[in-house]
């Protein structure tokens, strides 16, 4: 839903995304003799759009998440367009005189003997951004179940609105979520 802020339990201010839960529904089980794996499927979509099967299912609330400390959060993270080698990687660039012409440019990139050709993974201007990002370790600080919020501590990758998949972290952090950034 986007960020605010609010004050922890020491009495400090804490800047926090507001996640939205939909109500989820096990729509579906698989098991390892079939599948290889156990797990259990969730869906999350509006009532109206729900096939008779699915709206069966048997919803989850937040109550999940009151055991958790920490949360891994993914999403797809802000698009920013075609950059250059600047902005996208962290060049220098050249000097601003003495005619030099190479300002913001990204320099030579391939060789002219041997190998002939560029190499793969040459650091280049091009699209930044729009892929999937995952921040790991976040500390979950509140949960609404009144109004399906969920309260993390620090920014979540994705825009305003976007679809995010909450779950809990593999390990916990070290410093016990007190320093460092996040």
């Amino acid at each position: 839903m986007g960020m605010t802020q609010v004050f922890d339990d020491a009495g400090e201010v804490r800047p926090v995304t507001l996640v939205r839960v939909e109500p989820n529904v096990v729509i579906g089980t698989r098991v390892a003799d079939g599948d290889g794996y156990d797990a259990v499927v969730l869906g999350a979509a509006r009532k109206r759009r729900l096939t008779k099967p699915y709206a069966g299912g048997k919803p989850l609330d937040l109550s999940i998440f009151a055991s958790r400390r920490f949360v891994d959060v993914r999403g797809v993270s802000l698009g920013k367009g075609f950059q250059g080698v600047i902005k996208r990687h962290g060049f220098r660039g050249g000097g601003a005189s003495h005619g030099s012409k190479f300002h913001r440019t990204g320099g030579s990139t391939g060789q002219s003997a041997w190998p002939s050709r560029v190499l793969k993974g040459t650091r280049m201007a091009g699209r930044m951004g729009g892929r999937r990002a995952t921040v790991q370790n976040l500390e979950l600080l509140r949960i609404d179940e009144e109004r399906r919020l969920l309260l993390i501590a620090g920014p979540v990758p994705g825009r305003r609105g976007g679809h995010v998949l909450v779950a809990s972290a593999k390990k916990k952090r070290a410093d016990g979520g007190k320093g460092g950034g996040v």
